[in-house]
């Protein structure tokens, strides 16, 4: 019996020809897998997160060369270090707040960035359930958008998935090719639970 389950998050992406599933694995893998066929014309490549349509180069990936040493300075030399403390993986964008908004996030223990990771983190964990549903639907939803558009009841599966009625949405996948709606089974399978807001 094919296995149907997606896999592990090293392993990303599922490539379709038609409706027949025809790779799945860590996307350089499955690029090398579709370069082997004598007509990759056709396939779809999807990541196996989000749902998405990957858009697909077969071209051999070159290697990079290193980059040019700094003149003057020796292999192996360390570069002069910034001044200030080391980047943590914060990313510094910019948002736009009421004057209120500000007043009360500078008042905080920490200032204005130490409040805004914490109230971020704090919505993170309340919210996770109705995340997952979402971002499960969703998913779901992008690969029916790109691939089963066409088939037989597909805007009553879209409305059965984001009605959260199981079901329905089982009944009508189940009248798909196999590979699609295993698929789109596996996608939507984590929407099924938890008390999201629909």
């Amino acid at each position: 019996m094919p296995d149907h389950t997606i896999p592990t998050p090293l392993t990303t992406v599922t490539a379709f020809a038609g409706f027949e599933r025809i790779a799945r694995g860590a996307k350089a893998e499955v690029l090398a897998q579709l370069r082997q066929r004598a007509d990759p014309s056709g396939v779809l490549l999807f990541d196996d997160l989000s749902g998405a349509l990957i858009d697909i180069d077969l071209r051999e990936e070159v290697p990079c060369a290193p980059p040019p040493t700094p003149t003057g300075a020796a292999i192996g030399d360390e570069a002069p270090r910034s001044v200030g403390r080391p980047k943590l993986g914060v990313v510094a964008r910019e948002i736009t707040l009421l004057p209120r908004h500000w007043d009360w996030l500078n008042r905080q223990p920490g200032g204005a960035s130490v409040a805004l990771r914490k109230l971020v983190e704090e919505a993170r964990r309340i919210h996770q359930g109705q995340d997952t549903v979402r971002e499960a639907r969703e998913a779901a939803y992008r690969f029916m958008s790109a691939i089963a558009s066409n088939l037989e009841g597909f805007e009553e599966a879209a409305r059965a998935l984001f009605a959260g009625d199981q079901a329905r949405f089982a009944a009508l996948a189940a009248a798909w090719p196999e590979d699609i709606g295993a698929y789109l089974q596996a996608l939507a399978a984590a929407s099924w639970g938890g008390d999201a807001a629909r």
